[in-house]
């Protein structure tokens, strides 16, 4: 949770964030929902907004986290492929990092035209697993620990797919950005320590391979050389 905020309060989250917003058109009163609220921070933030945002999230704990924060919030406990709601019944829908920790992300993009009435307007936002970009002294080593934790994530390439997944479920007018977060403090290194982890658990390298990585890693963050880039796909689209 603590890594979470750090990276969720950067100016460069908040601005990826309310680009979101835009792109849904938020107006007062419209009643959109967020799908894999997490702890909530978009939902208060739509809620401030003016629209009716209720966010979604499989996770108790991240509910219970979403709901001590945002007490008047509207938060329920579903899966991105049973939401809990009728058909056409909202204006916006939103899905930030959620799409590749599914096994179907085909289903949930057709739940969220599902939900949609017609001329709603869907936003999915995720990041490449395969293309995490870090300057290190082991460029082999280095590549093949960001493929290796790649493949462990279900679908580590769906924000590729995204244009094509809301295009296959019916979505037209249909445009993808492409906004790239870079990383440079000491913050970010237990988001580098568990790619190396993944990577060993993974059997793609040895103990002393993650380990000897993960120290030229902090060794540069200690020396103000460190640099992780991670390119956050947004696709938009509005329900036909």
């Amino acid at each position: 949770m603590a890594l979470l905020d750090t990276l969720d309060v950067r100016p460069a989250a908040r601005r990826l964030r309310v680009r979101s917003y835009e792109l849904l058109g938020l107006r007062p009163g419209a009643a959109v929902v967020d799908v894999g609220c997490g702890a909530g921070r978009a939902v208060a933030e739509m809620a401030d907004l003016g629209a009716r945002a209720t966010g979604v999230d499989i996770s108790e704990v991240m509910l219970a986290e979403a709901r001590g924060r945002r007490p008047d919030g509207d938060f329920r406990r579903a899966g991105a492929d049973r939401l809990p709601f009728g058909d056409g019944e909202l204006d916006a829908y939103r899905a930030d990092k959620i799409l590749h920790e599914l096994d179907d992300p085909a289903h949930a993009v057709a739940e969220a035209r599902r939900v949609l009435m017609p001329g709603g307007r869907a936003v999915l936002i995720g990041q490449d697993w395969d293309s995490f970009l870090l300057d290190s002294d082991a460029a082999a080593l280095t590549r093949t620990i960001v493929h290796a934790r790649a493949d462990v994530v279900p679908g580590p390439r769906v924000a590729r797919r995204h244009r094509n997944l809301l295009l296959d479920a019916g979505f037209r007018d249909v445009d993808v950005e492409v906004h790239t977060g870079v990383f440079t403090t000491p913050a970010v290194l237990p988001m580098i320590d568990g790619l190396a982890q993944g990577a060993f658990a993974a059997g793609a390298v040895t103990r002393a391979q993650a380990d000897d990585w993960v120290a030229e890693q902090r060794a540069r963050a200690e020396a103000d050389r460190l640099f992780l880039a991670v390119p956050f796909l947004v696709a938009s689209a509005t329900r036909a």
